[in-house]
């Protein structure tokens, strides 16, 4: 019997997303809640795996080379996991553990086949999960060898986003822009900055500035589409490689990016707020108030000549001028020779 506090959690699963609870209800009647405790495995590489689990509490870590190299991806309240091996009926290719004390609601696939039948919004939510999870795998897609991934992973992925670093995306930008150069496609970078991040941090405490930039990160990678690239730089700042027909696409996408991150999905400890990009309890379920989170944007337009430093200095120039004309601003850089 699924309790009121779990139904409330299910119905803010990514899977549910603009979908009526009640319509699919029924059909999650008498799937078993799975505790895990932090350390515990769920899934291990080559297992096979007919389930599909929506996290209800806690986090889990996806490591693709062992624990010992740094997660892949961290999932939260809100996420699922299970869903590839859910489409190829193959073998989970992961290794998925709890970071914490965890609760997952496990959906056998027959269940989730059902539902996917019943309803197209939940078939769109799920290639959207899918989406999301072959964009964070961009790095297995350019590695040639099983030596140098474990060598990228250690190097290139940032602990606490579980996003690639600044390293990973100065040896991706040249390789991102041969592609768009063979395909015709502009190249742009965005530079994203969160306002007011160091005013929040003196205010409420490392701990919730660090809740932030994981639910910064998980906004931004969740509103991106598979072929986009997106790293940590450090502090508040996140860097975007997009292909796109024209600056003025690439200002929509931007606009958008800085729409998303809002205060209603990042606030923490309000049980009446969205939650799915929020650490809650690494700030002790305390209410938290963050009226003057946002996201600016500073976009350039990549040129044959740029390297990723180059790029972001100028896109550094369009982000203040985005700053200055107020919070939650896009600017683009004027067009270089």
């Amino acid at each position: 019997m699924m309790t009121p506090a779990e139904r409330v959690l299910l119905e803010r699963n990514e899977l549910f997303r603009n979908i009526p609870f009640e319509s699919i209800e029924p059909i999650l009647k008498g799937c078993q809640v799975v505790t895990l405790k932090r350390g515990a495995t769920l899934l291990e590489v080559g297992q096979k795996n007919t389930s599909l689990y929506l996290v209800l509490e806690g986090e889990l870590h996806i490591y693709l080379n062992g624990s010992g190299l740094p997660a892949h991806a961290a999932l939260g309240v809100g996420e699922c996991v299970g869903e590839l091996s859910l489409i190829d009926g193959g073998n989970s290719a992961a290794l998925v553990m709890a970071a914490r004390d965890t609760r997952l609601l496990e959906v056998p696939h027959e269940r989730v086949w059902t539902m996917v039948d019943n309803s197209n919004d939940i078939a769109r939510n799920l290639l959207a999960i899918l989406a999301g999870r072959i964009r964070n795998d961009n790095l297995l897609q350019v590695t040639t060898s099983e030596a140098s991934l474990e060598f990228e992973l250690a190097t290139h992925i940032d602990a606490l986003t579980g996003l690639h670093n600044k390293n990973w995306m100065r040896d991706a930008l040249p390789r991102m822009a041969q592609r768009c150069e063979r395909n015709k496609m502009p190249l742009f970078l965005l530079l994203a900055d969160i306002d007011h991040f160091k005013e929040f941090n003196e205010s409420h405490g490392h701990l919730a500035g660090d809740g932030v930039l994981r639910g910064a990160a998980r906004i931004l990678a969740a509103n991106l589409r598979p072929h986009d690239l997106l790293a940590y730089l450090g502090c508040d700042r996140f860097v975007i490689l997009l292909p796109e027909k024209s600056a003025d696409g690439a200002m929509k996408i931007a606009e958008r990016l800085s729409e998303a991150v809002e205060v209603p999905t990042l606030r923490f400890g309000d049980n009446n707020a969205p939650l799915p990009a929020s650490d809650t309890q690494a700030i002790d379920n305390q209410a938290i108030q963050i009226e003057h989170i946002a996201l600016s944007l500073g976009v350039v337009e990549i040129t044959p000549a740029d390297t990723l430093d180059s790029a972001l200095a100028v896109a550094e120039d369009a982000l203040q001028q985005a700053k200055a004309d107020g919070q939650k601003r896009v600017n683009m850089a004027a067009t270089r020779c």
